[in-house]
């Protein structure tokens, strides 16, 4: 893999990199979390607060009018970005975590009943265990789970042991934020189809580092965050296929979401209205259009290909560290590097990083179950993103060092 990007340029468009943190210059190795913002979705926030604040679709006056038209651009933009094959197959959500709370409560509390499987796998978010957990409670649904093995991939074969008649619902995630293992979820969707269950893709992590086409994967639902994709945050898409989005339930109610509202009776907007209640979050969804543009420019082939650079460069580095682990080990993965070092509490290497201007995430990622699989309370990870270098990963390397120094 081969890339044709000029970094140094990149890095221009990101102010945050200038900052100082701790008396060192900022290195931010915290993207599986959210990702930072080029200037140009900084100026579309702004552009819309400044130029055109209105509310959209209800107003005649120039400012709605123009509101709108961007608020309906980005949809289709995001449309063109998931090979949707409509635009009213678009949901605007507050992100990941609430597309899958929309499924699990309009799709499932309508479709699944008593003695129904759902299936998840261990390496799941607490986003996409939760929600399933409650609705089985509800409905007397039975969960199960897809294991892993050491390097943290999915066992398939064990996947479809699972899955069974009374199998109707898999929810998967196409990336791990805390392993950064690629699932198969092309033969996941296939495998559950075959036994007539539906199947949803958590995708906040691999929106950003892989070509999404959903018609192609032929997955029923899809869920992302834009601002894992240098896009704003508390603003997100579920796709859905069209007719199961009409075939479900409002997940919530109030304006926008109705047609003709009587006391005796209310009447519900076609999609994907049906699923936006209230106003939304207007400024986000605007400057969301730009972030995809802004990658789009850059070409995911390149950034996948330099991420995977850093990836390698960094898997590499940190053997020098004695008594370091690398968590998640799967033979495909996007650009995240968690890790224990033996007899150091994760939380102190990151205070510790810190203090050095080197910013990771620490903890068990909101996903407690993998890190029981694991044997471990959390890791520290690093996880890198297109503006990201190798000499601030020879920082890490350094600090790490330091941090053996101090505590080992």
């Amino acid at each position: 893999m081969s890339h044709n990007l000029d970094i140094a340029s990149i890095r221009k468009d990101f102010p945050i990199l200038n900052e100082v943190v701790n008396g060192k210059q900022l290195v931010y190795f915290d993207n599986a979390a959210t990702t930072q913002k080029p200037r140009l979705v900084l100026d579309a926030l702004s552009g819309y607060y400044e130029h055109y604040n209105a509310n959209i679709h209800r107003g005649i006056h120039h400012l709605a009018e123009k509101a709108t038209s961007a608020f309906e651009q980005s949809r289709k933009r995001l449309q063109a970005f998931l090979n949707a094959e409509h635009s009213e197959e678009i949901i605007f959500t507050y992100g990941t975590t609430d597309g899958i709370n929309l499924v699990a409560s309009a799709y499932g509390r309508k479709f699944l009943k008593e003695g129904d499987e759902v299936i998840i796998s261990t390496m799941e978010h607490h986003s996409n265990i939760v929600p399933w957990q409650m609705l089985c409670e509800e409905k007397g649904c039975i969960l199960k789970v897809i294991p892993i093995n050491d390097e943290g991939e999915l066992l398939m074969d064990e996947y479809e042991k699972l899955l069974t008649e009374r199998t109707k619902f898999v929810s998967v995630v196409h990336v791990s934020n805390a392993l950064g293992t690629i699932n198969p979820i092309k033969e996941i969707i296939a495998k559950a189809h075959a036994v007539g269950a539906k199947v949803l893709i958590d995708g906040a992590q691999a929106s950003s580092h892989i070509e999404i086409d959903v018609q192609d994967l032929d997955c029923d639902f899809y869920s992302l965050s834009l601002h894992k994709i240098y896009g704003p945050t508390g603003m997100g898409i579920l796709y859905g296929k069209s007719d199961l989005l009409n075939a479900m339930p409002p997940y919530r109610g109030g304006g926008e979401m109705i047609k003709e509202v009587t006391f005796a009776k209310t009447t519900y907007n076609e999609l994907p209205y049906k699923f936006e209640a209230g106003t939304p979050n207007i400024a986000d969804v605007v400057a969301a259009k730009f972030a995809l543009d802004y990658v789009d420019a850059l070409g995911k082939a390149n950034i996948a290909a330099y991420e995977h650079e850093l990836l390698a460069y960094a898997t590499e580095a940190v053997k020098e560290i004695e008594g370091l682990r690398i968590i998640g080990q799967a033979k495909e993965k996007v650009s995240v590097l968690s890790f224990v070092i033996d007899g150091i509490h994760h939380q102190d290497i990151g205070v510790l990083l810190d203090q050095q201007g080197i910013a990771v995430r620490t903890g068990h990622h909101c996903t407690q179950p993998l890190m029981n699989r694991f044997g471990i309370t959390g890791t520290s990870r690093a996880s890198f993103a297109v503006y990201n270098t190798t000499e601030e990963i020879d920082r890490l390397i350094q600090g790490l060092h330091k941090v053996k120094r101090m505590l080992g």
